[in-house]
């Protein structure tokens, strides 16, 4: 069969911010960029971040990169590598400032400056009392950004293939990742777009599981094509439960209410959270206020007729603050819960909301997997950044605002390294034969499977396993089991059957594909849930009650062949700054 070929310098898979930061720098160099979306660039995930980025800039009290580098290292609960955490929380105020000039409406205090709000587990001096260090556009700060990045897009000649699908990454044999194939949604066209670079920016996979913030599109479409060209993926047993989804919906009420403010009771009217952190409360790290919430429904004290939430409580902050500050939560209480928070209490309960592993990376972006002894040997011509990526300064549990300034500094970091990569690199390498093999038998098997299993039910099944048996708490029996049940559905995604043909926008088609993809992720969340055996940040085991630094101070590298299962240990020693060595981490 023989299919287009679209030749660029560079490949983005993905147009959120993460993707579009990345393309920014590529087009702004000069260079030929392609970036794949399967929906509109300005709707992409990115969207519905709403409580700011983290930055060090000091506008409402002294502050330091520093402290946010000590808070983020004990979010992680010691998992991050603290030379990419230094990079990150160093970087973080220059990306922010120069996203301000790129024309991002932020809040702005009376003498000019970006408002900052305080976030959970952001402190000052480290971790002495609570500092104002989110950057916020009100809370809609992602769906900000996403429009001011995209506009600098449009200007720097961006060229976008909107509602494209990225299907397989294409290396020749030497490893060097050389492009994708793609799926033009559309029309049913599959295209190889060749590239002398290619970076993933596919955003998270929170639909592996049954209640999650994440949107329909969340598929961990870059998980599972980097697995299947065998690159592992890192530290996939962490899922950030957020504390504050709403109950029954799952859509998301930003950590900046609790910021503003705002605070949570149980059914007995009590600020349950004094007992759990009593230094910051309820902004505690997200890990601790989840699994704060999770006891007090577990133990009797939830609210409702089942008994199944607990409440957050705004409506003492005044209409006037909610209608500045929260005016979009305001909307999401009042059509998903039916209440005012002017009013009323909102229903809440803990929901899977971010993947703190990925896709292993360096803090310049470049993916890295073991080669010849070297744990971190770099990819040739791949890169991978924001929530699909792991690089890691989230390790077990990710510090809110982080994942957008994750998206920034790491978006403009693989962008400079593609930048030098192709200035060393010139010329396309020749495609080889079997270039889109991998794609074709699988469209083939899709289109030509009869009485084969229906891919929504499979889909349902696997979503069900993940929320059963890898939840905020986690039983050791229950985790055997559930390898053996996610197995069980992984073989069944081989055997899945498109019912309907037409290729009418290939609805079907598409979701046969993503099926294809979230089981990855789900197998290798199972698989390294069920290795882990220890508690640490967002994974709690019934069996292992503590963390263990002594045997479990490394990363996890789950690979799809055989569901194998390397280590590699975790970076203490940050680039300038002193290390921060593990203690008990307590709020």
């Amino acid at each position: 069969m023989s299919l287009t070929v679209r030749k660029y310098d560079a490949v983005v898979v993905g147009a959120g911010g993460a993707g579009l930061r990345a393309a920014l720098q590529l087009s702004e160099a000069g260079l030929k960029t392609a970036v794949l979306s399967k929906v509109f660039p300005t709707r992409s995930h990115t969207v519905a971040a709403q409580g700011g980025v983290g930055a060090a800039l000091g506008n409402m009290g002294e502050d330091n990169w520093l402290w946010h580098m000590y808070d983020t290292v004990k979010g992680s609960d010691w998992l991050g590598d603290q030379d990419a955490i230094e990079f990150l929380c160093r970087e973080a105020p220059g990306a922010v400032v120069e996203l301000e000039h790129y024309g991002m409406p932020f809040d702005r205090n009376d003498n000019g400056t970006i408002y900052q709000r305080p976030f959970g587990g952001h402190s000052m001096n480290f971790g002495e009392r609570a500092v104002q260090r989110s950057c916020c556009a009100a809370d809609r700060t992602g769906h900000a950004m996403l429009h001011t990045l995209y506009q600098r897009n449009i200007r720097a000649r961006t060229q976008f293939f909107v509602e494209w699908m990225a299907l397989d990454l294409i290396r020749d044999a030497s490893g060097q990742v050389l492009g994708v194939t793609a799926l033009e949604m559309e029309t049913g066209e599959i295209s190889i777009l060749q590239a002398r670079a290619t970076i993933f920016a596919t955003g998270g996979a929170g639909r592996i599981f049954w209640s999650t913030t994440n949107a329909f599109i969340n598929t961990g479409d870059g998980l599972g094509m980097a697995a299947r060209a065998g690159i592992p993926l890192e530290d996939m047993e962490f899922w950030q439960f957020h504390p504050t989804g709403v109950a029954g919906a799952g859509v998301l009420i930003t950590e900046g209410v609790r910021g503003e403010g705002g605070y949570l009771l149980n059914k007995d009217g009590e600020r349950f959270m004094e007992r759990y952190a009593p230094n910051l409360k309820d902004l505690a790290s997200r890990d601790v206020v989840a699994r704060a919430m999770a006891t007090e429904i577990k133990e009797g004290r939830g609210a409702g007729k089942d008994g199944d939430y607990v409440l957050l409580k705004l409506d003492h902050l005044g209409p006037e603050v909610i209608d500045k500050r929260l005016p979009g939560i305001r909307e999401i209480a009042k059509k998903f819960a039916d209440v005012d928070p002017v009013k009323d209490l909102i229903p809440v309960v803990p929901t899977v909301h971010y993947q703190m592993g990925g896709i292993p990376t360096n803090y310049f972006g470049e993916v890295v997997a073991p080669a010849n002894g070297n744990p971190n040997s770099v990819v040739p011509g791949f890169y991978a950044a924001g929530e699909c990526a792991c690089a890691s300064v989230h390790g077990a549990n990710r510090l809110g605002t982080n994942s957008l300034t994750d998206l920034l500094v790491f978006g403009k970091a693989s962008g400079d390294s593609v930048v030098r990569y192709l200035a060393a690199n010139r010329g396309h390498k020749d495609l080889p034969k079997d270039a889109a093999d991998l794609t074709l038998s699988r469209l083939a098997r899709l289109d030509s499977q009869k009485g084969g299993e229906n891919v929504s039910e499979v889909a349902k099944e696997m979503r069900r396993t993940m929320q059963a048996h890898c939840g905020v708490f986690r039983f050791p029996d229950m985790l055997v089991e559930g390898v053996k049940k996610i197995r069980a559905v992984a073989d069944r995604a081989t055997r899945t059957e498109i019912k309907d043909k037409s290729k009418v926008f290939n609805t079907a088609r598409v979701e046969a594909l993503e099926v294809d993809n979230l089981i990855e992720v789900a197998r290798s969340t199972m698989v390294s849930a069920e290795a882990r055996k220890e508690s640490r940040g967002a994974h709690d085991r019934a069996d292992f009650a503590k963390r263990d630094d002594v045997n479990w101070l490394k990363h996890t590298l789950w690979f799809k062949d055989g569901d194998r299962m390397e280590y590699k240990p975790v970076t203490l020693k940050p680039m300038t700054a002193e290390s921060i060595e593990p203690k008990v981490r307590t709020y």
